[in-house]
C-alpha cells in the first residue's frame, strides 16, 4: 500500500470517524475489535537536542516476534532478526540529516505474515522536534452524550503537550505525561465543543522550541440532517467476483455522501459528490473481505453531517448456509389441526420458501419483513395428504451464482384425531351464591390426561387426570364458554377434538341483596320518570281537546311532579338505610419516579442525567418540567418504560425544581416528586418524610437522596451532630426511632454526602415536624379476597372501626387516593368499602386507611400490599429436601426469580393472604417449621418490585407438598422384575390401602416426583417405556387423599432398579471361617441384590460348576484335600435363565497347606507319640505276665481233675512270698473262688 501524507481526505476521515463512533454508540452497535498496531517512538541521549542522536524503537503490542521491519517513505526497508524472540527492537539512525528525513513506520512478523504498520513518524529538518500525530478514540459513554478522547503522540518522552482550538490564542488544555502520548478528554460532546483542534509539543527545559502543529482535527456534532437510505443492487447477498452497487439517497440536493464499513473504518471510507440527492458506490468484483456491515451519511461544505443510515449487511459467499425447520407444536399432528413450520437461517434480509418433497413448486413464501416479525409457515386444517417431508430454502429476487446446499428437513406425520369428549356441568350451568361448579369431561376409553380451555381467556388451561374441573365464580371470573379435550397414551402429543362448548352463567361477582335492591330502585326511578312524561303528554292532549283551563293543567302537573320527587326521596332514603356504601376508586394515572444518575460518583454535578420511570406499561412518552412550568424536553418511553434527560455539567441555569409526567393515550399522570437542584457544585436537595408518629411505637423516617451511592445523615433541630448516619444504600435511606416518646418530638432534616472523603454535602432537606397527637386506635383493614391479583381483577378494600359516624381515607404509598364521608343514618360501627373495578398494572402498591371525626385522627392501619401479577416472568419454586416430608420435620421452599432486589411472597392454595414475605437480593427461602397435615397442599410464589406499584411476576408453577405418615404405607413392585435390559419396558406397581387416591412415584436423588396418577382402584401402574441407564436407582411411592387435609401415606419400602445387560455381581463369604478343621465342613454363602434367582458355585480347576442353590448356601468338605482352593459364585434370574451375572470376587479356602494345617499336624504327631509310648509300656507288662503263665499252668494239672480253675488262695500265696500256704486238702479251707482265665 502506498504511503500518503495526510491531507484533506485524511482530515475528513478523522472528522467523520468521530461522528461515526458517537452515533454508532447511540444506535447500540458494539465497538468492533481492530487489529492492534505496533508502537514506534524515538529515544535520544541528547534531551535538549534529540536530533543529534536518534534511535527508533519498535514494540509489538501483544506478542513476541522473531523479525521486525522498518519502512522509510515508499521503498527503503531495514529489517532486523534478533537472536531470540522479543517484544521490541531498536533501529539506530544517528544524527538527523537531510538524507534520513522522511516518513517512517514499522511492522513485526507474526504467524500469518507481517503485521499492520505502525502510525507514521515524520522526521523533518534537523533542529526541529518531530511532528506529532493526532487521532481520536471513543469510549462507552452514558447515552445520549458522547465522551471523546483525543490522543496526541509526540514520539519522544518527557515532552509538554498543548491542545489548541481554532479561534483561541491560548491552549485549551495541556499535559506532561511520562510517556510519549497525551490523552485529552472531552466529556459529553455538545455543540459548544465543535471546532478545529491541533496539538503541539515542546521540550520541558526549552519552552521556546516547538514542534510543527499536528494535522488539524475537526470535531462536528452529528445528526443535523435526516438520515439517508442505503440499498444494494441487485441484492445484498452476492457471490465472489460479482458486481454490486450501493445507493445512498437523502432528501437534500447538493450534499456529499460517505460510505463506511464498520469492520474496518480506515480502509473502507469512501466519499462521493452527489448526483442530485443520491450517490452510487460500485464494487466491480466482490471479494470475501468486502462482506460486512455498511452505513452511509451525507454532509455539507462545513462538514455538518446527517444521521447515519440504517445498517445494511452485505454477504459475499459461495454457498448458502443451511436453514433449519421446526414444527410447532409437534411434527405429529391430528387431522383438522393447525401446524406451524418455523424456518430460520443465519442469512438475514432475505425471504424463505417452503417446499414439500415430491412437489416442484414452493407451497408458501415469507418475505424478509415477515421473518423479522417471527412469522412462520402455517398449515391450516391439515389432512392426511399434508403428511410428508418438508424443507425451506432461501428466496432470492435477483440472479446470483451462489450455490444452494442441502437443507434440514422435518417429517410431518398426520393422524386422525380421537373422538371428541362430552362436557357437562354439575349441579347445573348456573352459578349460585358462594357455590362452585364441577365440569366433567368424559370419554368411553382410557385417556392419559384431560385439558380444559376457556374461550374468553386464551392463556387459561387446566389439566386433570380424572376429567373433573372445579370452577369458582370469584369476582365474576367463572362465567364464560368452556370446552375440553384429551390425549391418550399411544399418542401423548396428539390432543383430541374439542368437546361441544358449554356456557356457564351467573352474575359478574357476588349476587348480594345490595345488588338486587340497587337494581330494583334504579328500575323504579326509570319507570316513574316514564310515567311522569306520559301523564304530562296526556294532560297536554286533553287540554287541547277539551280546552280545560290552564290553571287546572298547571296544578295537575305540579302535583304529579311533587309525587315523583317524594317517591324518589323515599327511594333514596331506603337506599341509604339498607345498602352498604361502596366507594369506587378512580385511580389516577400512576405517578412516575424521578431520579438522577452520574458517571462521576465523587463529583456528580460534572455530568448529571435525570431519569423518569412509570409503573404503567401503557406509557407513551415522558415530559420533564422545571419550576412547574418550564418545558425542558419530551422523550419517548423505552421498553423499560423510562426515559433519560441528560443535563450534562450543572451550570447556574440548571438550578431549580424538576419533576416529570408520563403521558398515556388519553391521560397525563400526576407529577413525580420534585427534585431540587440548588447549585453547580452541590448535591440535589433531599426530601424527608414519615408517617404520623404514635406514642410507644416504632417510626421510620425516609430520606430520599435522588442519587445512588450516597451517605445519609439525620439531624434534629437544636443538635449540632447528626442523630443517625447511614451508609450508601440505594437512592434512599430509612432512619428508625425504635420507640417514639415525647423526647423524640421536634423538627428533623436530612442531608446527603458523597461516599468518600472529603465529603461533598447537599443542602438540608425541608424540615419535618414530628408531633405526637392523641389518636383513635388504628382501624381494621383488609381486602375482600387475596391481595395478589391479576390485571383486570376486581378488588375491594374494607376499612372498619368500632367508633360511630367516622369518615375514612384510603392511602396508596402514602398519598390519598379516595375518601368516604361519615354516615349519620347508620348506627353502630363505621365501615367503608373502597372498590377498584378493574385493576391495572400501575394500581399495585402499599395501601392503608385512616378514619377521623372533626378534629381527631386515628393511627394508620396496618398496610396491605396489593401485588398485580403477570408483569415479570414466573419464578421457580423448589422444595428442600423434597416435597414429601414426614410430620414434625422442616421443609424449605426456595423461590428463584429472574431479577435481583425483589420482594418475594409465598402463597398456599385456599389461603386468602400470602403466608410469608421476604425481601432479599437473590433467591428467597421460606421455612415451614414442624409441618403437619394442615401444611399439605399446593404452594406457589411470586416476586415483585417495591418501588414501582408492586408490579409482580406470574405465579410459579404450583408445588405440591405431602406430609406423609398419616396413612398406611403402600407396596411397590416391579414388573417383570427389578432388572431389565436397556430399551426394554418396565412397570412399577404401587398398591395402596385406600381407593380413589392419588399415587406419586419418587426416586432417590430426584427432588420432584417423577409421576402422579389417580386410578379408580387401589393400585397405580407407572409405565416406564424404553428404559435407559439413568433410570437405574432406588424408587419408592406414596399415596394421598385429594381433599383436605391432603393426608399422605408413609413411603413404601425402597425398590432398587437396575437397567443393565448384566446383573450386578454377588458377594461370597465363608462360615465359620476360610480354614478347614479336621472333620469339619465350611458353608459358602453367596448373596445377590435381586430376588428370585438361582446361584451357582465355581471352583478353580474344575470345568463344570460344582453346585447349584436357590438360597445361595454351599457346603464344602475337605475329603482328601479337595476342598481347598479359590471359589467364586454367580447367579441368574429365573425370569431370564440365559443371563448370568458377573462372578463374585474370588474367595480362597485353605487346609493342610496352610499355617493352621501345619499346627494341626504337629499336634497329631505329639498325640501319636504318646499313644506309641503307652502301647509299648503295655506290651512290656504283658510280656512279663506271659513269662509267669507256665508255672500257673503246671500247678493246675496236679489238681483233682475238675475244670481248669485257679484257687484264689494259691494265687495269692504265690504272689506274696513269706506267707504260709495251706494244703488244698485241709478241711478248714472249703470255700474257693473260681475265676475264668481269658484267652
Amino acid at each position: 500500500t502506498a504511503l500518503h501524507r495526510p491531507g484533506k481526505e485524511a482530515t475528513m476521515l478523522r472528522t467523520f470517524s468521530i461522528l461515526l463512533f458517537c452515533i454508532r454508540l447511540s444506535l447500540g452497535v458494539p465497538s468492533l475489535v481492530m487489529e492492534s498496531q505496533p508502537e514506534l517512538w524515538i529515544e535520544s541521549n541528547y534531551p535538549q537536542a534529540p536530533w543529534e542522536n536518534i534511535t527508533l524503537w519498535c514494540r509489538s503490542p501483544s506478542r513476541i516476534s522473531s523479525k521486525f521491519l522498518l519502512l522509510k517513505d515508499k521503498t527503503e526497508m531495514t529489517w532486523i532478526r534478533p537472536s531470540f524472540k522479543t517484544f521490541q527492537v531498536s533501529f539506530h539512525i544517528g544524527a538527523l540529516t537531510e538524507s534520513n528525513t522522511g516518513l517512517y513506520r514499522c511492522c513485526y512478523w507474526k504467524e500469518t505474515g507481517w503485521s499492520k504498520p505502525s502510525k507514521v513518524l515524520e522526521l523533518e529538518a534537523p533542529g526541529q522536534l518531530p511532528k506529532p500525530i493526532f487521532w481520536i478514540q471513543a469510549e462507552t459513554p452514558p447515552l445520549p452524550g458522547c465522551n471523546v478522547n483525543i490522543l496526541c503522540h509526540g514520539w519522544l518522552q518527557d515532552l509538554v503537550f498543548m491542545l489548541f482550538k481554532e479561534g483561541y490564542a491560548e491552549p485549551v488544555d495541556y499535559q506532561v505525561p511520562t510517556g510519549t502520548m497525551a490523552i485529552f478528554s472531552i466529556d459529553n460532546m455538545t455543540p459548544e465543543n465543535e471546532g478545529v483542534y491541533i496539538c503541539r509539543t515542546h521540550i520541558q527545559m526549552l519552552p521556546t522550541l516547538w514542534s510543527e502543529p499536528s494535522n488539524p482535527l475537526k470535531l462536528v456534532v452529528a445528526g443535523l440532517y435526516p438520515k439517508p437510505t442505503l440499498t444494494a443492487y441487485p441484492g445484498h447477498i452476492m457471490a465472489p467476483g460479482e458486481s454490486l452497487s450501493l445507493r445512498c439517497q437523502g432528501p437534500i440536493y447538493g450534499m456529499a455522501f460517505a460510505l463506511m464499513r464498520l469492520e474496518d473504518l480506515e480502509k473502507s471510507f469512501y466519499h462521493k459528490k452527489s448526483i442530485r440527492n443520491e450517490a452510487y458506490f460500485f464494487f466491480r468484483s466482490l471479494k470475501s473481505h468486502d462482506a460486512g456491515h455498511y452505513l452511509c451519511f451525507y454532509y455539507d461544505g462545513s462538514y455538518r453531517g446527517s444521521l447515519l443510515s440504517d445498517i445494511l449487511e452485505i454477504w459475499v459467499i459461495d454457498t448458502f448456509p443451511k436453514t433449519w425447520l421446526l414444527a410447532q407444536p409437534s411434527p405429529v399432528v391430528q387431522t383438522g389441526q393447525n401446524v406451524s413450520l418455523q424456518c430460520r437461517g443465519p442469512v438475514v434480509g432475505v425471504g424463505l420458501a417452503l417446499y414439500k418433497k415430491g412437489e416442484d413448486k414452493p407451497l408458501q413464501f415469507l418475505d424478509a419483513a415477515s421473518i423479522n416479525d417471527n412469522k412462520s409457515f402455517i398449515l391450516n386444517n391439515v389432512t392426511l395428504s399434508d403428511a410428508g417431508i418438508y424443507s425451506c430454502h432461501y428466496l432470492l429476487t435477483w440472479k446470483t451464482s451462489i450455490k444452494m446446499t442441502s437443507h434440514n428437513t422435518v417429517e410431518l406425520v398426520v393422524v386422525d384425531k380421537p373422538p371428541k369428549p362430552s362436557l357437562s356441568a354439575w349441579p347445573s350451568t348456573v352459578f349460585k351464591l358462594g357455590k362452585a361448579i364441577t365440569l366433567q369431561c368424559r370419554v368411553a376409553h382410557p385417556v392419559l390426561e384431560f385439558s380444559l380451555e376457556w374461550e374468553e381467556r386464551v392463556t387459561f388451561q387446566k389439566f386433570s387426570v380424572n376429567g373433573d374441573f372445579v370452577i369458582s365464580n370469584v369476582e365474576g371470573k367463572g362465567t364464560g364458554t368452556y370446552s375440553c379435550s384429551y390425549r391418550i397414551e399411544a399418542h401423548p402429543d396428539i390432543w383430541s377434538q374439542r368437546s361441544e362448548p358449554l356456557k356457564l352463567m351467573g352474575p359478574a361477582g357476588f349476587l348480594t341483596w345490595n345488588y338486587v335492591l340497587n337494581e330494583a330502585i334504579r328500575l323504579s326511578l326509570i319507570m316513574q320518570l316514564v310515567a311522569l312524561l306520559v301523564v304530562v303528554l296526556w294532560i297536554r292532549w286533553k287540554c287541547r281537546r277539551l280546552r280545560i283551563r290552564e290553571a287546572w293543567l298547571l296544578g295537575t302537573a305540579q302535583g304529579v311532579t311533587m309525587l315523583f320527587i317524594v317517591t324518589a326521596l323515599l327511594c333514596c332514603g331506603l337506599c341509604s338505610g339498607v345498602l352498604t356504601e361502596e366507594t369506587e376508586i378512580i385511580m389516577p394515572t400512576p405517578k412516575p419516579e424521578l431520579w438522577a444518575e452520574t458517571n462521576f460518583p465523587l463529583a456528580p454535578w460534572k455530568n448529571l442525567t435525570l431519569w423518569c420511570r412509570s409503573p404503567s406499561g401503557s406509557t407513551k412518552e415522558f415530559v420533564l418540567l422545571k419550576d412547574g412550568t418550564g418545558w425542558i424536553a419530551t422523550r419517548p418511553a423505552s421498553e423499560q418504560v423510562r426515559a433519560a434527560f441528560p443535563l450534562g455539567a450543572l451550570t447556574q441555569s440548571h438550578t431549580g425544581s424538576y419533576h416529570c409526567h408520563s403521558w398515556e393515550e388519553m391521560a397525563v399522570s400526576e407529577p413525580s416528586e420534585a427534585l431540587e437542584l440548588v447549585g453547580t457544585d452541590i448535591l440535589p436537595k433531599p426530601v424527608l418524610s414519615a408517617s404520623p408518629p404514635v406514642r410507644g411505637q416504632e417510626l421510620q423516617i425516609q430520606c430520599k437522596g435522588w442519587l445512588a451511592g450516597l451517605g445519609f445523615a439525620l439531624y434534629k433541630e437544636g443538635e449540632q451532630e447528626p442523630v443517625q448516619r447511614l451508609g450508601a444504600a440505594g437512592r434512599e435511606a430509612f432512619f428508625t426511632i425504635q420507640r417514639m416518646e415525647d423526647k423524640d418530638q421536634g423538627n428533623y432534616s436530612c442531608r446527603t454526602h458523597t461516599e468518600r472523603r472529603p465529603f461533598k454535602w447537599s443542602e438540608p432537606s425541608e424540615p419535618l415536624q414530628l408531633v405526637i397527637k392523641e389518636m383513635y386506635p388504628k382501624p381494621f383493614f383488609k381486602t375482600w379476597r387475596s391481595p395478589v391479583v391479576t390485571p383486570g381483577a376486581r378488588v375491594t378494600f374494607n376499612c372498619s372501626t368500632p367508633q360511630q359516624h367516622m369518615s375514612f381515607i384510603l392511602y396508596k404509598d402514602g398519598s390519598e387516593v379516595a375518601s368516604s364521608d361519615r354516615s349519620w343514618a347508620s348506627p353502630g360501627a363505621s365501615i367503608a368499602h373502597f372498590l377498584i373495578l378493574s385493576v391495572g398494572i400501575g394500581d399495585g402498591g402499599n395501601y392503608s386507611c385512616r378514619y377521623y371525626d372533626f378534629a381527631i385522627w386515628s393511627e394508620p392501619s396496618d398496610p396491605v400490599e396489593l401485588v398485580v401479577t403477570e408483569f415479570y416472568p414466573k419464578p421457580t419454586l423448589l422444595a428442600q429436601p423434597g416435597p414429601v416430608v414426614l410430620p414434625g420435620k422442616n421443609v424449605t421452599l426456595r423461590c428463584q426469580g429472574a431479577f435481583q432486589g425483589m420482594r418475594f411472597a409465598l402463597l398456599q392454595e385456599g389461603a386468602q393472604a400470602p403466608l410469608q414475605f421476604q425481601s432479599v437480593s437473590g433467591n428467597a427461602d421460606f421455612l415451614l417449621h414442624t409441618v403437619d397435615a394442615e401444611d399439605s397442599g399446593n404452594y406457589s410464589c411470586i416476586y415483585y418490585e417495591t418501588t414501582m406499584s408492586n408490579r409482580g411476576s406470574y405465579l410459579s408453577m404450583p408445588l405440591m407438598i405431602w406430609v406423609t405418615g398419616l396413612l398406611p404405607k403402600p407396596n411397590l413392585l416391579a414388573q417383570p422384575g427389578p432388572m431389565v435390559a436397556p430399551g426394554e419396558n418396565m412397570t412399577l406397581q404401587c398398591q395402596g390401602e385406600l381407593p380413589d387416591s392419588t399415587f406419586v412415584l419418587l426416586k432417590e436423588g430426584t427432588q420432584e416426583p417423577l409421576e402422579q396418577q389417580r386410578p379408580s382402584g387401589y393400585r397405580a401402574d407407572f409405565w416406564m417405556p424404553v428404559v435407559r441407564g439413568e433410570d437405574s436407582g432406588i424408587y419408592s411411592c406414596v399415596y394421598y387423599l385429594d381433599s383436605a387435609p391432603f393426608a399422605a401415606s408413609n413411603h413404601s419400602d425402597s425398590l432398587q432398579i437396575w437397567v443393565t445387560d448384566k446383573p450386578p455381581k454377588p458377594s461370597l463369604s465363608a462360615w465359620p471361617s476360610m480354614v478347614f478343621k479336621l472333620g469339619k465342613d465350611i458353608t459358602l454363602q453367596c448373596r445377590g441384590p435381586l430376588p428370585g434367582v438361582e446361584f451357582v458355585l465355581e471352583h478353580d480347576g474344575e470345568e463344570a460348576p460344582q453346585q447349584f442353590s436357590e438360597d445361595g448356601d454351599f457346603v464344602i468338605n475337605n475329603v482328601e484335600g479337595k476342598g481347598i482352593g479359590n471359589y467364586s459364585c454367580s447367579y441368574r434370574l429365573q425370569a431370564y435363565p440365559d443371563i448370568w451375572s458377573e462372578p463374585s470376587d474370588p474367595l480362597e479356602l485353605v487346609g493342610a497347606a496352610g499355617p493352621a494345617a501345619q499346627e494341626c499336624t504337629v499336634g497329631n504327631i505329639v498325640r501319636s507319640s504318646l499313644i506309641v509310648v503307652v502301647v509299648v509300656a503295655l506290651g512290656v507288662v504283658l510280656a512279663i505276665e506271659w513269662k509267669k503263665w507256665p508255672r500257673l499252668r503246671t500247678r493246675g494239672s496236679e489238681t483233682d481233675g475238675r475244670d481248669q480253675t485257679i484257687v484264689l488262695e494259691e494265687c495269692n500265696q504265690e504272689g506274696e512270698p513269706g506267707t504260709i500256704t495251706n494244703s488244698p486238702s485241709s478241711p478248714s479251707q472249703e470255700i474257693s473262688v473260681e475265676l475264668p482265665v481269658p484267652l
